[in-house]
């Protein structure tokens, strides 16, 4: 037995608004999308977005604000970190577009690793990596 994959589904606000700013900022591909869903893929990387707008969490006793999975405060919370070989191409391409994440800047790691980071239109952060 053995772990193949992971696949980092990040919550935002609006999946329709989203999808453009991974395709033409971030480079991604539409492979999916359906009822606040969508699936993105860039070469082997493979992203979930799922719609994260219920408000209904306003209105339920403090005592349990979650219930759906989709509540509007979990949009631009999330994180993941994505392997890459070519970090300083891909730095140069991202960089103009505008997508750095106010410490974002191309850093490398005292072990080696050289990073950078972005984020979506919601301010989840997506980590490139390159290892070192």
């Amino acid at each position: 037995m053995q772990l193949l994959e992971a696949i980092p589904a990040l919550p935002v606000r609006d999946v329709g608004a989203s999808i453009p700013y991974y395709q033409d900022k971030l480079g991604f591909s539409l492979v999916h999308t359906e009822g606040g869903f969508a699936i993105l893929k860039r070469d082997a990387v493979e992203l979930h977005l799922l719609t994260a707008n219920d408000e209904k969490w306003q209105t339920r006793p403090e005592t349990s604000p979650v219930a759906s999975g989709a509540e509007s405060f979990l949009a631009g919370t999330a994180s993941c970190r994505v392997g890459v070989s070519g970090i300083d191409e891909l730095y140069s391409e991202l960089a103009p577009r505008r997508v750095l994440h106010g410490n974002g800047a191309l850093q490398e790691q005292p072990w080696g690793d050289r990073y950078f980071t972005v984020v979506d239109l919601d301010n989840n952060l997506i980590t490139f990596f390159e290892r070192g």
